[in-house]
Parts: C-alpha cells; structure tokens; sequence
C-alpha cells in the first residue's frame, strides 16, 4: 500500500512520544496530517513544527479518551477531511497499584485503553468501508497476550483493544480496507520511565519506522521490535501452573 500524500492521515494520541516519532517521519515524506490529542497546547506547538519544518498541511483537534459522549462529534470532524487512514496511539500504562482500589482510575484505564478506541475506531471504519479503500492501525500492547498480576487491568484492556481489531480486521477484508494490530514491548517514553529498565528497550523512531513499513505491507500483526513476537509465544506457552507462581 502506497500512503496518497494528498489525502491527510489521522493520528489520535499525537502527543505520544511513538505518535510523535511515526507524525515526523510521515511529514519527511510530504504527509499531510490530522493530529488529535487531549493536551490541546502541547498538540499545537507540535503541529507547528511540523509546518515550519516539512512544509505540509496539519490540522489538529482536541480528543480526551474519558470524555465518550464528544467521540461521535469529533469523529465526525475528522471524517469531513478524508483521511486516507488512522493511527490509533492513546492509551495510559496503569500498573494494578494505580488502580485498584479506585473505581475512577480503573474506569480511566478502560476508557484510554479499550473503549475510547472502539468508540472512535468504529465511526472510521465505517467511512472506509463506504469508501473501499483506506487503514486503521492500532497501538495495543504485548501486556495483552497474558494477564500478569502488576497490570491485568491494563493488559486486559489491551487484550480487549487486540481482539476487537482482530474482528474488526475480519469484518473489513472486503471492503478493502486494512487494519493492523501493534503490539509494541518496552518503549522509551515519558509514560514508561521509571518504570522499565532493559536492555530490549526500543527508541520511539524504530517503533515508529516499523510501525509505517507494517502498514505499506498490510500486515495484520506487528511486534516490535520483532524479537518481541518469540518473547510472548513463550510466555503463553509457561503452563499455568508454574506461570502464576512466577513475578513477571
């Protein structure tokens, strides 16, 4: 799939250190963008940016994930630009401390991490399918493959956001339209630091790159980094067993 540079791509999430990386690289290319993000004044300098820099056409728009009953709206806003295809990239890495034992923060975490993208992602669809061409990629979580007790409510809603594009995947093949599953391990980001200190930690821009050359190809699933994909076929497959013994 060659991305039309005269049909703007939509990236919802844009402030998102991956988000950012994936916008630049696409703007090196001529793409014209629609960025949305709930830090509306963070959003705007980096929309400028990308205007003074690379000479294209950025529109941007508030999106807050919490807020469901505004996602009809906004997405009928962006729908009115045709875009070409949407990057899904919010989301809140919520380990169980943050929370359990609060009925608001484990809502945030399915809102930002679930139910935001269903909401928002099945009013594109459905303009793609009328239009028969057109991709969805969503930024899921390797956290989703298997619950571990730090973040089952974070990797159960990932699991959620990965079966839901999966279908989504399936209801879409012949209406032409793509949609490819991300499933990124650890990332060096704002969201993670402090939080993840390892060696298979991976820059934003090779995430970013990966995730742009998965869409060209239509890939349905992508780990990144790669090695990723053989990490988590081995933790699915610790039996049960011996898993829920095991610190992970």
């Amino acid at each position: 799939m060659q991305l039309p540079l005269n049909q703007p791509v939509l990236i919802v999430g844009a402030t998102s250190a991956i988000a950012k990386a994936i916008a630049q690289q696409l703007a090196e290319r001529g793409q014209n963008l629609l960025l949305a993000a709930r830090n509306t004044a963070s959003l705007e300098q980096e929309a400028q940016d990308l205007r003074l820099r690379f000479n294209i056409t950025v529109k941007t728009y508030a999106f807050d994930a919490d807020q469901l009953d505004t996602h009809d709206d906004f997405s009928a806003s962006v729908i009115a630009e045709k875009p070409a295809g949407l990057i899904v990239a919010f989301g809140d890495t919520m380990d169980l401390d943050m929370t359990e034992g609060s009925t608001e923060k484990t809502l945030q975490n399915i809102y930002r991490n679930y139910a935001g993208v269903v909401t928002i992602t099945d009013r594109l669809s459905e303009f793609f399918r009328a239009r028969k061409s057109g991709f969805i990629a969503g930024i899921s979580s390797i956290s989703g493959d298997r619950g571990r007790k730090k973040n089952y409510h974070y990797g159960a809603a990932k699991a959620g956001m990965s079966v839901y594009l999966d279908g989504l995947r399936n209801a879409c093949f012949n209406d032409k339209v793509h949609v490819l599953t991300i499933k990124p391990g650890f990332v060096d980001t704002p969201m993670t630091f402090g939080k993840v200190d390892s060696p298979l930690t991976a820059k934003p821009a090779y995430v970013a790159k990966t995730i742009i050359r998965a869409i060209e190809k239509e890939k349905n699933t992508l780990y990144t980094p790669w090695f990723w994909r053989w990490i988590m076929l081995v933790i699915k497959c610790i039996p049960e067993v011996l898993f829920k013994r095991m610190s992970l």
